[in-house]
């Protein structure tokens, strides 16, 4: 939810510090343990070690393959323990590695994949084998990027990857921890890794032809991502955003900069269960595919919270506005309400959410609509701030689902029937 720069970084630590304090007594420990990670941009593929010699030239195993994710450096000790078994990787022995998938297929792999460490920047989850109609199945040929809320790891995105692969889709989960946020400077090592990401879906849907890609967004966190995203592609690689066919939105967005959701944001990743943000309201409603609201105005945030979170939206009051900071929101913001790719959208969003108010969200479906846009929208009701799938686990896969077959699948279907012998 946050980007920063240099001048502001004593103050955040203080207000790091003074927030810590203030919730000594809530699972520290699992707080602070991203604080480890990454420390520079390069790309490092991590690969469960081989325990067979190795041979001439054989294809790469379904083990190596499943277990690919990506690190950036870090000269922290146990960062080094982890990269000396591991090959330091360029891009296009990434994207080599990618065409070898079929053999995952041919081998009947899972992909159940044991991961090598909860941290890594970023993870590519293959499709499950026989998922697939075929070789030449659509789902085979697109990936769902799945980009992370404040707070949010990889085990946190988990459950979303794996029923895109269950279905025969590839999934990238990215996260920014913390740490990465709180010591943000524009054009830094956060949106280096950002950067690192876009620039390996543009190899891989320059691979060959029918690969696209759809995004899936959650918070304003991801939703900004998502933004930065394009901004690299827009630049760099124009016929990668043409390959775009689709953005699934859940709970978000803010389109502008505001201390109060802000503030929501940070005190919710701070305080994790224990934040008023996680607490959606009773529904005494029988009806199987959705929750009705009773009342959302008798839970109220508990006193450490209600300090904390005055605390943050002072502070966010003086940060949104400074003007390297304000400048470069309002840009990436800009992208996402004026120049998103020509493709369909989908919000999923809660009248119940304390992070982000609906009434922002249905706002920028309808600016949306009225630039020509075609969107897509559903209202949870009821469940909290990014919960709407552990909440509603039906009525959110029946959206996923009917998005994709429309919007995605059967689009290219048409397109390609129509395409010239």
């Amino acid at each position: 939810m946050a980007f920063f720069s240099p001048p502001l970084h004593r103050p955040l630590s203080a207000m790091a510090v003074a927030a810590f304090a203030a919730v000594t007594s809530i699972e520290l420990p699992d707080r602070l343990s991203h604080h480890h990670r990454l420390v520079d941009a390069n790309a490092v593929m991590s690969l469960p070690p081989s325990t067979k010699p190795e041979s001439a030239s054989p294809p790469p195993s379904t083990s190596a393959l499943f277990g690919l994710q990506f690190f950036p450096r870090s000269h922290h000790q146990a960062a080094f323990d982890l990269a000396a078994k591991a090959p330091v990787a360029s891009l296009p022995v990434i994207n080599m590695v990618y065409q070898y998938a079929r053999f995952t297929k041919a081998e009947g792999a899972t992909a159940a994949v044991p991961s090598l460490s909860t941290d890594a920047l970023y993870r590519w989850h293959l499709p499950h084998p026989g998922a697939c109609g075929g070789s030449s199945d659509d789902r085979s040929q697109t990936v769902v990027v799945l980009l992370g809320w404040l707070g949010s790891k990889q085990k946190h995105l988990k459950r979303y990857a794996e029923w895109y692969t269950s279905r025969g889709f590839h999934a990238v989960t990215f996260t920014l921890p913390m740490s990465d946020i709180v010591s943000y400077n524009v054009r830094g090592k956060a949106e280096k890794n950002v950067e690192m990401l876009s620039e390996h879906l543009a190899d891989w849907v320059r691979e060959e032809d029918g690969k696209k890609i759809v995004f899936h967004t959650f918070s304003n966190t991801g939703w900004l991502c998502y933004g930065v995203i394009l901004e690299n592609l827009q630049r760099q690689d124009p016929s990668a955003v043409h390959k775009i066919k689709g953005s699934i939105v859940d709970s978000a967005p803010v389109a502008v900069p505001d201390s109060q959701v802000w503030a929501l944001g940070f005190s919710a990743a701070i305080m994790k269960k224990h934040s008023v943000a996680t607490k959606g309201a009773v529904s005494n409603d029988t009806r199987s595919d959705v929750l009705v609201v009773e009342s959302q105005g008798d839970i109220k945030p508990a006193a450490t919270e209600a300090v904390l979170l005055s605390a943050l939206e002072k502070f966010f009051d003086v940060v949104l506005n400074y003007p390297a900071i304000n400048r470069r929101l309002s840009g990436v913001m800009e992208i996402l309400s004026s120049n998103q790719p020509n493709c369909p959208q989908l919000y999923i969003y809660s009248s119940a959410d304390r992070v982000i108010p609906a009434k922002s969200v249905e706002s920028f479906v309808e600016s949306q609509r009225k630039a020509g846009c075609e969107v897509r929208s559903c209202d949870f009701v009821s469940s909290p701030h990014v919960d709407h799938y552990r909440s509603n686990p039906g009525l959110y896969t029946s959206e996923l689902t009917k998005f994709l077959e429309d919007c995605v699948l059967t689009r290219r279907a048409d397109e390609s029937s129509s395409s010239p012998p």
